[in-house]
């Protein structure tokens, strides 16, 4: 074999050999990582396994290079230049799985705890965007880049990006705003004061997506958000309270009709998903006295805001059935009108 064709050869197979051998190894300690982890509860050690999975093969390419160069007869300067070129690759692929890890380390955490952290898109994206920023730097520092000058650069450009972007960045700050505050929760069930009502699916950087009952999707500015007035039907707490009116004729006994709602609204909490049982539904004589009426209050709980309109139609369904069982009258509205002929108006 020829000189240099052993300078190919030995270089080539050294990679390979170490590539496959890593690769090998790297398939057998993930099989036997996968079986440890279907044996535990928690799920910490899959999103590991499975964040981690991609980035070795390349940790393992990355190593069978470097072992290739060293048997290899290049100079010097190209064997810096290739050896730092594997170096910035296994810096970028470790940046990458650390802020995909990251991230999913963070929502799997606020999702099992009962922190009241919402896990939005804009919270993710700070995660993540840390991550890549102190990776970008870590690369610049390895190649020995002075990052003063390019901090010094953005603080003057800065100005500059900041006046052009004056909405991008009302938004991206209004959305920590919100964020921090946490008056508006991913899931919250909530209404505008334009009338929109609907569930918050997700906080960007810059907007707030909130769906709809009809299943209908708005997109709303954060620095819009932030300025309106929004109504929580999640804040403290999203049991509520529903409040029905009910008409009785006046010949109706006031105490009897009591006894009737508060008994069907009792029964109905048993069997109606989302009324419940406690506290215990009552009856206030309120508003009181109508033009042609008796109007009566029931007030019970739901368990969130949505439950209400079953509840409702259930309710009014079976206080109908009851009423009629025993005789209480639902009036029309009527007026009595008094006339009198015109010439007895003019003595």
């Amino acid at each position: 074999m020829s000189a240099g064709l052993k300078e190919i050869v030995i270089p080539a197979a050294a990679a390979l050999i170490s590539a496959s051998v890593l690769l090998i190894a790297r398939s057998i300690a993930f099989r036997l990582l996968h079986r440890w982890a279907d044996k535990t509860e928690t799920k910490i050690d899959d999103i590991i396994i499975k964040a981690l999975k991609v980035p070795s093969a390349y940790w393992c390419i990355a190593v069978g290079l470097y072992m290739g160069i060293a048997f290899s007869d290049v100079s010097e300067k190209y064997v810096f230049y290739l050896t730092r070129i594997i170096h910035i690759i296994v810096i970028v692929s470790i940046t990458i799985a650390s802020a995909s890890l990251a991230g999913k380390i963070f929502r799997n955490y606020i999702q099992k705890s009962s922190l009241p952290i919402p896990t939005t898109g804009l919270a993710y994206g700070i995660l993540k965007g840390t991550i890549f920023v102190v990776g970008f730097l870590i690369t610049l520092s390895f190649l020995g880049i002075s990052i003063t000058p390019l901090i010094t650069a953005l603080g003057v450009g800065g100005l500059a990006v900041a006046l052009a972007l004056q909405d991008t960045l009302a938004n991206l700050f209004a959305g920590i705003h919100i964020l921090v505050e946490k008056s508006i929760r991913v899931g919250d069930f909530i209404k505008l004061e334009t009338g929109q009502e609907g569930y918050v699916e997700d906080i960007t950087w810059r907007t707030t997506r909130v769906r709809m009952l009809p299943n209908n999707t708005v997109i709303i500015p954060n620095s819009k958000l932030s300025q309106s007035v929004v109504t929580n039907y999640y804040l403290p707490e999203k049991r509520m309270s529903l409040l029905i009116s009910i008409s009785v004729s006046y010949s109706s006994d006031p105490e009897k009709v009591e006894t009737i709602l508060v008994e069907e609204a009792k029964k109905a909490a048993g069997e109606v998903s989302g009324l419940l049982r406690d506290p215990e539904p009552f009856v206030r004589f309120i508003p009181g006295f109508g033009e042609s009426s008796l109007d009566f209050t029931l007030i019970c709980q739901v368990q969130e805001f949505v439950d209400q309109y079953l509840a409702q139609h259930e309710l009014r369904k079976r206080i109908f059935r009851r009423f009629k069982e025993e005789g209480i009258e639902i009036p029309f509205p009527h007026r009595t009108v008094y006339l009198r002929e015109e010439k007895e108006w003019k003595k």
